[in-house]
């Protein structure tokens, strides 16, 4: 087997290995009623971070047998695979806005890092560094702070996985940077990069368990996938020197799969947003008088059961099918 096909294969089951860690975090947080960022006496998300882990591990192994501008568009498969995994493992089926949010974030994000050359890429001092750590914890935390303001569960699922995004891709930075810093000779050299970048790397993972809550799997999956890699390459045309092929040229079609992108994010956002949130029981489809009843108040009226004029130990309160009665 060539390296070439070595470096596909290894990106390839590193998306997989990424998407079924989402589907796994996904159903944690749909079926956890504990802590929504870290249920750490759940057995699933010990096996979703195994399966991170497993993913990180893969993309690496990638990066030593193919060049970057193909192992980097092929992990943003990750949402491609995500959905029909999701439906033949799980039972949870895509409409056809979440694919085609899914295609567009994928062929988006996937023609943008085709476009980023690091043929000139340098390294950062430690100044830059720093400074760069300092920023990108700012950021996560103004986007946390805005996820707690927003009232909607899934727009708040989204800015948390863009948080997680962050995280995320300034690890991927500092590992890249540490990575060209560390030497055999003096391996414990660059320790607060490794910590610093590990911190990094555990709040995305909380960040984006946390975003899989009351918003399903797609719109945080894309979301985490679409801004890792962005604000990696962003911070790589800052600080690193690198470039978009192809002049101006390039950087214009840079932009536009950039548009295509968050084009597809709001497409799946939109998507989840118009799925109610509880699903209506099949008893409320029932008509009133069906049975022979007569019609009885709604729950969501207010009924009125009368007033207590003393402390009654035998109240009680039935609940009925669509209806509210109390006696005593």
């Amino acid at each position: 087997m060539s390296p070439l096909v070595l470096s596909v294969a290894l990106a390839l089951a590193s998306a997989v290995a990424y998407a079924a860690a989402a589907i796994v975090q996904e159903r944690v947080a749909a079926s956890a009623a504990g802590p929504r960022y870290a249920p750490l006496r759940s057995a699933a998300w010990w096996v979703s971070v195994l399966l991170n882990g497993v993913g990180a591990a893969l993309h690496v192994a990638a990066l030593a047998y193919g060049p970057l501008s193909l192992v980097q568009p092929l992990g943003a498969l990750t949402i491609v695979f995500a959905l029909p995994m999701a439906a033949l493992f799980v039972g949870r089926r895509a409409g056809r806005r979440a694919w085609r949010g899914a295609l567009m974030a994928t062929a988006g994000l996937a023609g943008l890092l085709s476009l980023t050359s690091g043929a000139e890429a340098g390294s950062p001092d430690d100044g830059e560094r720093w400074l760069l750590a300092g920023a990108a914890f700012g950021a996560v935390a103004v986007l946390f702070t805005a996820a707690r303001l927003v009232g909607r569960s899934v727009l708040r699922s989204v800015v948390l996985a863009a948080a997680a995004g962050v995280s995320f891709g300034i690890a991927s930075v500092l590992t890249k940077a540490v990575a060209e810093e560390w030497t055999p000779r003096a391996p414990l050299a660059e320790w607060t990069g490794l910590l610093v970048l590990s911190v990094f790397a555990v709040t995305g993972l909380l960040l984006s368990q946390a975003s899989y809550r009351g918003a399903g799997l797609a719109a945080p999956l894309a979301t985490v996938t679409v801004v890792n890699p962005v604000v990696a390459a962003a911070v790589g045309l800052t600080l690193f020197g690198e470039s978009f092929r192809y002049g101006t040229a390039g950087t214009v079609a840079a932009l536009l799969c950039g548009t295509v992108a968050a084009a597809g994010l709001v497409q799946l956002t939109l998507d989840r947003m118009a799925v109610p949130q509880e699903p209506p029981s099949a008893s409320s489809t029932d008509s009133p008088a069906s049975d022979g009843d007569s019609p009885r108040p709604e729950i969501r009226q207010g009924v009125d059961v009368g007033a207590v004029p003393r402390t009654r130990p035998d109240l009680e309160v039935e609940v009925r099918s669509r209806a509210v009665a109390g006696r005593s």
